[in-house]
């Protein structure tokens, strides 16, 4: 099945619109496979196996909201296809709808999410189901 990156950026847009960021905003995409992700878990985070997602921030730690500014490069994210695909069989659900969730999950990390304590988790999963559930009929493509 060949892997619909139109799919993937139409989503990014809609989710950075959503989030009001600026039309200059920009964002990296990566789909890879479980070796290259499992290099960056390791490097990055210093965990030795390979993960869903990774999001690079081009602002961690900075206080102001990420899209505020005039052209912005937002950050990076990371998808392992391989690790997509068997979640999605897991999940009973299609390869492009795991790839949209962990494509909006990692836009919100660069947005300035987070899930590491309770309430921060309930505001990101939160959102990360209106964006989800917002734009799953039209994007039926």
């Amino acid at each position: 099945m060949a892997l619909r990156t139109s799919r993937l950026k139409k989503r990014a847009l809609k989710v950075l619109q959503s989030e009001h960021c600026v039309q200059q905003t920009e964002v990296s995409i990566l789909l890879t496979d479980d070796q290259n992700i499992r290099i960056l878990n390791k490097q990055y985070r210093d965990i030795d196996e390979s993960t869903d997602v990774l999001s690079f921030s081009q602002h961690e730690g900075a206080e102001d909201f990420p899209c505020a500014e005039e052209e912005n490069l937002l950050g990076d994210i990371v998808i392992s296809v391989e690790t997509a695909r068997r979640q999605a069989e897991q999940r009973d659900v299609g390869l492009d709808e795991e790839l949209d969730m962990l494509l909006v999950h990692g836009l919100l990390h660069l947005l300035g999410y987070d899930h590491a304590q309770p309430q921060e988790a309930e505001a990101m999963f939160a959102r990360q189901a209106e964006l989800l559930e917002g734009q799953m009929d039209k994007d039926s493509d």
